[in-house]
């Protein structure tokens, strides 16, 4: 396969966890598991794996760099609390706007301001739809309602700056995806865990056992380590932009199954929000043109 090729696969595999991201992330509201918990059972697993494997490679050297430190706090212990907590106060289908809707526009804007690169014009074009689709959404929500955005809200936003922050960081670095993933996975526990520990609110004993186990694995390994892995190898072969807006793309497959699955409601304005940021985020006339 060509590298471009190869790019493409690695996206598809990174959306199909994403998509179970979004709507795992939204049952653990249903199954008592509050953030705190899931961030530490996922940092906890991932740890646990990973870390015996670098110390029996030997490889351990380029954790004590700056760049995987300030990679986990952004990309691992930031984004991961910022996510959870919203989930606590908004459906998926937010999650689908604000998050990953919000997260072409939040990484073109990181390249701007950190590395001063300019937005083309399919970069401008996706941008215009992206905020009309926001403001026609905002607009019928507050037609609905007083109050048509919440913390929810500002928490998934939040969460798609940290993580456009974070893709171009990636970009920029010269760490391979495997070391990605290891700094991530390992300074996001020795960070987070002690704080967690010692601090935090724990409501696992809430949860029930296979729930907990359920999340703990898909959440530990499957988003931690293999999305990491491949959302780092998309990265490298398709662009920072092109591969953050095509695996955003699977939450708003996962936002459209909340409602059968979730028993989540999908009003008019949470379509509008969901059709004009996917069409925004998968630029299809470029795919057009191409053709």
């Amino acid at each position: 396969m060509s590298p471009k090729h190869q790019g493409y696969l690695y996206v598809l595999i990174t959306m199909c966890i994403w998509g179970g991201f979004t709507l795992l992330s939204r049952l653990n509201v249903k199954w008592h598991i509050s953030a705190w918990d899931i961030a530490a059972l996922r940092f906890t697993l991932a740890f646990c794996i990973l870390m015996p494997i670098l110390l029996y490679r030997k490889e351990t050297a380029f954790l004590w760099k700056k760049e995987p430190i300030i990679l986990a706090m952004i990309g691992g212990v930031a984004y991961c609390l910022s996510t959870y907590s919203a989930f606590t106060f908004a459906p998926a289908a937010h999650a689908a706007i604000f998050l990953n809707g919000c997260i072409p526009l939040c990484t073109a804007l990181a390249a701007f301001i950190l590395y001063q690169q300019p937005f083309d014009r399919h970069i401008w074009a996706s941008l215009s739809i992206m905020m009309l689709a926001l403001v026609l959404m905002g607009y019928l929500l507050s037609q609905q309602s007083q109050h048509p955005f919440g913390i929810g809200d500002g928490l998934f936003f939040l969460a798609a700056v940290w993580w456009g922050i974070f893709t171009i960081l990636l970009k920029q670095s010269q760490l391979t995806a495997w070391q990605v993933m290891c700094s991530v996975a390992i300074w996001s526990a020795l960070i987070y865990l002690p704080i967690y520990l010692l601090f935090l609110p724990k409501q696992q004993g809430h949860a029930q056992f296979e729930h907990l186990l359920i999340q703990t694995l898909f959440h530990g390994i499957l988003v931690v380590i293999v999305a990491t892995l491949t959302y780092a190898e998309a990265i490298r072969r398709l662009g920072a932009f092109k591969a953050g807006s095509l695996v955003t793309l699977a939450p708003f497959a996962a936002a459209i199954l909340a409602v059968p699955l979730l028993n989540e409601p999908l009003s008019v304005a949470i379509v509008c929000g969901l059709v004009g940021m996917g069409v925004g985020a998968l630029q299809p006339w470029r795919w057009l043109r191409h053709r």
